[in-house]
């Protein structure tokens, strides 16, 4: 459970981090509740996963999770470039985390 936990703690990062761009799109209250909301919980769920994952591993493969979605939303949402070497990097990120699971 403590990886399921991990994963939704970096799907709300993800959210979070689009919530930031609405919020400076659109200044609103909707805006902003729906910022803390999502860093409210993946704030939460980290620390749920943390109470049996090691530390170093939960804060790395949520910060990969975190930084990949990110980058990807970008990409799909936004128009930010799509470029080979910029997948390949966002794919070692990724396995960098899945590694991480494999060895813990």
């Amino acid at each position: 459970m403590d990886w399921v936990f991990l994963i939704l703690a970096g799907i709300f990062e993800m959210f979070g981090v689009l919530m930031i761009n609405k919020l400076n799109k659109d200044r609103n209250l909707v805006s902003f509740l729906l910022l803390v909301a999502g860093f409210g919980l993946s704030f939460l769920f980290l620390s749920f996963a943390m109470a049996t994952l090691p530390m170093g591993t939960a804060y790395a493969v949520w910060t990969g999770i975190g930084a990949s979605g990110g980058a990807i939303l970008g990409m799909i949402f936004y128009g930010e470039p799509r470029n080979v070497l910029r997948i390949v990097f966002i794919a070692m990120v990724l396995g960098s985390a899945v590694g991480l699971k494999l060895v813990s």
